[in-house]
């Protein structure tokens, strides 16, 4: 066996040799913007339970005392918020889901006041880059209010004036989308909607005024 093994490091070492004795150095690339965004969206939202949690946050920080959350198949194929909070401004719906867009802080000195759920301005863009994302919102001191959609956090019109309720809908169509290997891993409808149902209820327990 001993003979055997010599052998081997021989014919491994003769290999080495030819080769130079040196591996070639792989060239060091730049990533894309949209493989940098995706992958950064895989590490916000990993399944349709952890969106529904990033729009809850955004729905109570928005001030609302109404959510109602609407599911199709577990959420892969549609999962649907509308709140009655603030709303967001027909001006900032340009920018609303590009990474760290936030209306709760503007210095890194706020972050030691911060008192919202959350302020890093990553989930809705997040969201937008592995599905396709609606939004429609109004404002109070809006008499109308306002349709958008977007794919990789960008707009893909302009926002378009429509009849809406006071606050928020976000709709989420098609998740994953664009992420063969997470949606393939995905398999269970049933077992998304359990994990949906279990963010709901906690934060129902926490939130019981809404």
């Amino acid at each position: 066996m001993l003979r055997s093994l010599s052998t081997t490091f021989k014919v491994i070492i003769i290999i080495f040799n030819k080769l130079g004795g040196k591996m070639s150095a792989p060239k060091i690339l730049k990533l894309d913007e949209t493989v940098i965004n995706r992958i950064a969206a895989g590490e916000v939202i990993q399944r349709p339970a952890n969106a529904l949690k990033e729009m809850i946050e955004n729905s109570l920080d928005a001030g609302a005392t109404s959510i109602s959350v609407t599911v199709l198949q577990g959420g892969l194929k549609m999962l649907q918020i509308q709140d009655n909070g603030c709303g967001i401004r027909k001006d900032d719906l340009e920018i609303v889901c590009e990474r760290f867009t936030t209306s709760k802080l503007s210095k890194f000195e706020d972050l030691l006041a911060i008192n919202t759920y959350g302020f890093r301005g990553e989930a809705l863009s997040s969201i937008s880059h592995v599905a396709h994302l609606t939004i429609v919102t109004k404002t109070a001191d809006s008499p109308v209010g306002f349709k958008a959609m977007y794919t990789d956090g960008k707009l893909k019109g302009p926002p378009k004036a429509c009849a809406a309720l006071q606050g928020t809908q976000i709709r989420v169509d098609d998740l994953f989308y664009n992420v063969a290997t997470r949606r393939k891993a995905l398999k269970n409808p049933s077992e998304e909607y359990s994990r949906i149902f279990e963010v709901v209820s906690r934060y129902s327990i926490h939130n019981h005024k809404v």
